[in-house]
């Protein structure tokens, strides 16, 4: 079996194409299903965020194109599509991957914290469905114990950033003072969330919230002293907001172009910036045509984020160090794994030799044979049949001046010889 991970993200696809192979909560418990109807696919989990969308699987070895070409099917898109964007990490790499990217080291923003949380619900959805065996959950459990431990010894977390942070900060730098700024917020997850804090603690002048469960959205505002309100209302309202944030999970733009184009009429061409944070995105993208609306994606972040991330490079160094050091334990836990089951395999091998000459040696006294005759039988037909392979390879090795074999031979041996060395 080799565990992989394969996916894209920020770094290596757009966001064009990120939206069009996202998973949703909905979406990923039946993905999972159809996936392990996949020959060769032994365990499969999926994160999909706004930056990433990865598969991580135990898989026999060959099958691994066979995710690809479901993932293109899956998704109506043609091969070779995603080839180009796909990257692809084996062993003790994928090991690495996932504890990079649930520490934030691989993060849009280094360190932000979110993508633990998300991680933990890739989990939890893959366990959910039956989709996890021993070697997937428990690199699922030694991720989130690795991503605590780097939180605790490192100073990762410190100066909390996200790219909800680094959306209010963009907002700070083309509305110089918040304090006299309308934002309407689109959605209530943790973005959202988190982005209603930072608002909150810049004095913005007014919030409103908007999600399509009403409900949700009238609980972050109540938290932060902002206006709730359906998301039918957008259109109607839009034209309030100096500053738009959205990030919802909705599969078509909840924002177009013509709710933007009248909102600006309304504003008697008042500058508009809207920021949205989801994929698939929430703002219609020919929106960034229109005069007087700046629209950014997350894709747009970057040059913001970087200044936020001088602080944590020291950081992430001792993240990595304490990152190396655990994928090698979980290894050593793998190799122990395969070892239990060469062990299975050669005891059942054993037994079953055993109980065939057992049987011999039993009818051999049935027909009346005396007793030392069929124990001599048993003893010296069991010892022949558990020595031949192990023989038959030793000689093999000392023809071919195979040393490795044989020191490892000698070292597996050792008891046995010892015991033979040793006097009565």
């Amino acid at each position: 079996m080799t565990l992989i991970a394969l996916g894209l993200n920020h770094q290596t696809a757009p966001v064009s194409l990120r939206e069009r192979v996202a998973f949703d909560c909905e979406t990923v418990p039946p993905a999972l299903q159809a996936l392990r109807e996949v020959e060769g696919v032994e365990e499969i989990a999926i994160l999909s965020t706004c930056n990433r969308i990865e598969l991580y699987a135990n898989v026999r070895e060959g099958r691994e194109a066979a995710i690809i070409d479901w993932l293109h099917a899956h998704h109506g898109l043609t091969p070779p599509t995603l080839d180009e964007f796909l990257y692809r990490h084996d062993g003790p790499a994928a090991v690495r991957h996932l504890f990079r990217v649930a520490t934030g080291l691989d993060s849009l923003v280094l360190g932000e914290p979110q993508i633990l949380g998300q991680v933990k619900e890739a989990y939890h959805l893959a366990r959910t469905a039956g989709a996890l065996g021993s070697p997937l959950d428990r690199l699922f459990q030694n991720t989130f114990a690795v991503a605590k431990r780097v939180r605790t010894d490192t100073r990762i977390g410190a100066n909390p950033v996200s790219v909800a942070f680094a959306a209010v900060r963009l907002a700070h730098q083309v509305f110089a003072d918040l304090g006299r700024s309308t934002v309407l917020l689109v959605g209530a997850g943790d973005t959202i969330e988190l982005a209603a804090r930072h608002l909150a603690e810049s004095g913005v002048k007014r919030m409103l919230v908007a999600n399509r469960t009403l409900a949700n959205a009238e609980s972050l505002a109540v938290r932060f002293g902002a206006q709730a309100m359906p998301l039918a209302d957008i259109p109607g309202r839009l034209g309030e907001a100096d500053v738009v944030i959205a990030s919802t999970a909705s599969r078509e733009p909840i924002i177009t172009r013509a709710h933007v184009a009248a909102a600006i009429k309304a504003r008697r061409r008042k500058p508009m910036l809207i920021l949205d944070l989801a994929v698939p995105r929430d703002v219609e993208a020919s929106t960034a045509e229109l005069d007087d609306v700046f629209v950014y994606t997350v894709d747009d972040l970057t040059g913001v984020i970087e200044e936020n991330l001088r602080s944590r490079r020291e950081a992430a160094r001792e993240a990595e160090a304490i990152i190396d050091l655990q994928v090698g334990h979980f290894m050593d836990w793998c190799r122990g794994l395969d070892g239990q089951g060469l062990v299975r395999a050669v005891r059942g091998a054993a037994e079953r030799e055993r109980d065939a000459v057992l049987a011999r040696a039993r009818q051999m006294l049935e027909h009346g044979k005396p007793a030392e005759e069929a124990l001599a039988f048993l003893a010296n037909t069991l010892t022949n049949k558990l020595m031949h392979a192990p023989s038959a390879n030793l000689r093999a090795a000392a023809l071919r001046g195979d040393a490795e074999l044989l020191r490892a031979a000698e070292k597996l041996f050792a008891e046995t010889s010892d015991a033979r060395a040793r006097p009565e």
